[in-house]
């Protein structure tokens, strides 16, 4: 098939001069026979139509690189790595011997990281463990990473720097966060990380042994299970990201984390207690062995006093009391302790909570099952209990013939040996629970309409 240019070419004006007037008719009639010049309103409507193919060529080539750019994977950096906050300067944490945070990730830190920094540092460098109880968002990790790049003389500039040789540092945590720990370290730092945990344990072992290890990540799980291999080793520093989790001093966990040799144990964790005061003393007893001296002082000092402060019958004396401890324990805490909200940190920066409720259209299988289910003899006696009885009763039909068991067993066909049910399961029980839960609800809104 003749192409777009060469019919162009084909229709296009004779350009030749015609020859003069001594040249003979013929050679005229020749020429003019050779090539017939078209009518120009069709070669100025193919010109328009090869310029229009074009055009749309090129468009159709932009909209296809956009669309390939579009589809391919796009890695998506965190803000700080894009945005410095900060000058791009060392944050400097000891003059003898100097320790700095390097200058790549300081300045990427925010102001309450920069402090939660020199808190760890200041614990490090007087011997000393405690616990970094930020917030879920304030960059607790951030914070232990840059704080070990400074112990360890990392820099990111300048590779390491010339610091006394140290031991490895061990980061335990729930097997979640695992990973999240390998991508920080590998964004932010240059250490040799190792994960121990999973089939490839023993030779992640033989390597910690040949010093060929600095980080050393696991779970608590695989802690708690091989904990004896690891106590072996004698640990620069220990991490235990969500610390709460040693709350309970019989936990096989606990008597585990309690055989680190070493001090400089640091607890990450956003709540700090969640149920009993004695619970903080785990904590902290594991991390600063003997700051709030043993079980018994604690027991009788502070949980105490406090318990029964707390009571709404609590007399005018026990409530002073327990307010007194309360603050002598906040004190006391104030040495090991790292406690930021995000209200009174990166309250400024964000922005308010939206809630969007947004309703959903039944497929038609979920419409078939939700009117069958409504047809059921028990729904239909529930939906129509305010109605008048059928026997003629002037009583409504729940008050009648159609009485409701708030004890009855939900699904009997589990239960054909114990028609009344069990006290067990969860058929049985969620029944009794949902009312005892409406009677507190109710009880609940009463007192506050009281109140008010």
């Amino acid at each position: 098939m003749m192409s777009l240019n060469a019919l162009k070419e084909t229709l296009k004006p004779c350009n030749n001069s015609l020859p003069s007037s001594k040249s003979s008719n013929s050679s005229i009639l020749d020429i003019i026979n050779t090539r017939k010049p078209p009518k120009s309103s069709l070669y100025k409507q193919l010109l328009r139509l090869e310029e229009t193919r074009n055009e749309d060529e090129t468009c159709n080539n932009h909209k296809q690189e956009a669309v390939e750019e579009d589809q391919q994977p796009k890695r998506i950096r965190p803000k700080l790595d894009t945005h410095p906050i900060g000058p791009y300067d060392p944050l400097l944490l000891s003059q003898n011997p100097i320790v700095h945070v390097p200058a790549s990730i300081n300045c990427r830190l925010m102001m309450h990281q920069r402090e939660g920094v020199k808190f760890l540092y200041n614990l490090y460098r007087n011997n000393h463990g405690g616990v970094l109880g930020d917030d879920m968002g304030l960059g607790k990790t951030i914070q232990t990473i840059a704080f070990l790049a400074a112990v360890f003389g990392k820099d990111g500039d300048l590779g390491s720097t010339e610091l006394e040789k140290k031991g490895p540092v061990l980061i335990v945590g729930p097997s979640s966060v695992i990973q999240n720990w390998l991508d920080e370290f590998s964004k932010w730092s240059t250490f040799d990380v190792s994960i121990y945990h999973g089939p490839n344990r023993d030779m992640i072992f033989r390597k910690l042994e040949a010093n060929g290890v600095e980080v050393l990540i696991t779970s608590f799980d695989t802690y708690r299970i091989h904990g004896s291999i690891l106590s072996q080793i004698q640990w620069e520093i220990v991490i235990v990201d969500e610390a709460h989790r040693l709350k309970n001093e019989k936990s096989k966990l606990y008597s585990a984390c309690l055989e680190i040799k070493t001090l400089k144990r640091y607890g990450l964790t956003g709540t700090i207690m969640q149920n009993k005061i004695m619970e903080l003393f785990n904590v902290f007893d594991w991390a600063a062995p003997g700051c709030l001296g043993n079980r018994e002082h604690f027991r009788e000092y502070y949980d105490e006093p406090l318990k029964h402060g707390q009571r709404a019958t609590a007399p005018e004396t026990f409530v002073r009391i327990a307010d007194e401890r309360k603050q002598h324990l906040v004190a006391v805490l104030g040495k090991y302790l790292l406690r930021r909200t995000k209200e009174e940190t990166i309250g400024h920066l964000m922005m308010g909570k939206e809630d969007n409720v947004v309703f959903c259209a039944m497929s038609d299988v979920q419409k078939r099952v939700y009117q069958r289910m409504l047809q059921l003899p028990d729904v239909q006696c529930l939906v129509n209990k305010d109605l008048p009885c059928s026997c003629g009763s002037p009583l409504k039909q729940v008050e009648c013939c159609k009485r409701t068991v708030p004890d009855g067993v939900m699904w009997p066909y589990f239960h054909k040996d114990n028609p009344e049910g069990c006290d067990s399961c969860p058929y049985c029980l969620v029944l009794p629970c949902l009312v005892k839960l409406q009677q507190v609800q109710v009880f609940a809104v009463a007192k506050k309409l009281i109140n008010c």
